[in-house]
């Protein structure tokens, strides 16, 4: 049996790969590793390959021509055979004991048959520039190491929200959600840790700081001008998330999901137009293609663009000039930035 599929999307990660793979393999044959080599054009393929031939019951390779990190993604969830699923990039890690420690877990519940639809643990910023970290975590919002529901979860921070890496989905659940995330886009991670939720009905919080993201390595797609660069795609992210849930929908939540549902999408919201009309570059060209972009989420459900847009901190957003945006609002949201990517 195996209790966790780590898929490791790969793009030319010849040069940082093997940290990340080593510390799983480690594990053991509890888990499995689905290496998607995205089409690169180094020794990636064959570096996973290797692992493949010394772990043949741990390690399996896919590969593919390139479709991007949500291409890779949705490869590992379309060959998974694990009971829980969970997504690590190759310049980023796990350490080989606090998997360990989530599969002594994982074992116990399924031991006690209770079922558990999602696994939420802390995720760490590693800063390679100047050697500092920064730990998100949730224990002021979730109970800690009791199975419980989304009526239970306190309200979360506006820049304090579940991201793909502190998320651990059942395999059942990802499936049941029938996500498809784009080729070739950029920060669809977004959408993994929001269009699945509603399909949870059980989650458990281990504080623990499983997972450590890489900050620093040149061309970073959170790097903010970037993301200012590739705006097409976050709006591309943003149109799926919106079209996923209508304003009706949402409001059939409990209280205390639909407010941090709402809020999430406030917030991606609040990072489009920050990357489509925050910079001086091409400015014009971006007026007329916000103007498109909001008419066109208009068109899709009126009631829930007119929720973000009049009831909620994005309005300021919506209603003036991104140079324009202060006090509150500002505040909170580059408090946010400041976590989310690092900038300043």
């Amino acid at each position: 049996m195996k209790y966790i599929t780590f898929t490791i999307p790969c793009y030319n990660s010849q040069d940082y790969m093997r940290r990340c793979i080593d510390n799983l393999v480690a594990v053991g044959e509890d888990i499995e590793i689905i290496i998607v080599d995205d089409g690169s054009k180094d020794d990636t393929g064959k570096i996973a390959d290797e692992y493949q031939n010394s772990y043949p019951n741990i390690v399996r390779v896919i590969h593919k021509e390139n479709g991007g990190h949500g291409s890779g993604v949705m490869a590992g969830i379309h060959n998974a055979k694990g009971i829980y699923f969970k997504v690590v990039d190759s310049d980023d890690w796990v350490e080989t004991e606090d998997v360990l420690s989530m599969i002594k877990i994982i074992k116990k519940n399924i031991e006690n048959n209770k079922q558990v639809d999602l696994y939420i643990t802390n995720y760490v910023y590693e800063h390679m520039n100047d050697d500092t970290r920064y730990v998100m975590h949730y224990r002021k919002f979730l109970k800690k190491d009791a199975i419980i529901t989304w009526a239970d979860m306190k309200r979360i921070n506006l820049e304090t929200v579940f991201l793909m890496h502190s998320l651990m989905f059942s395999l059942d659940v990802l499936k049941e959600s029938k996500m498809e995330l784009p080729n070739h886009t950029f920060y669809v991670d977004d959408a993994y840790a929001y269009i699945p939720l509603p399909y949870v009905k059980s989650l458990y919080y281990h504080d623990l700081d499983l997972y450590h993201y890489y900050i620093g390595r040149e061309g970073q797609s959170i790097n903010y001008e970037t993301m200012c660069n590739r705006y097409e795609q976050q709006q591309r992210v943003f149109e799926l998330m919106f079209r996923s849930y209508s304003l009706d929908t949402l409001k059939t939540f409990v209280r205390p999901f639909y407010k941090y549902m709402f809020q999430f999408l406030m917030i991606i919201a609040a990072i489009t137009i920050m990357t489509t009309i925050g910079t001086n570059k091409d400015k014009e060209k971006r007026k007329v293609v916000f103007k498109e972009f909001n008419l066109k989420l208009k068109s899709i459900d009126k009631k829930l663009y007119n929720r973000i847009r009049y009831r909620s901190a994005c309005s300021f957003a919506f209603l003036v000039p991104f140079y324009r945006l202060r006090s509150f609002f500002i505040r909170k949201l580059y408090r946010f930035y400041q976590k989310r990517i690092k900038i300043g």
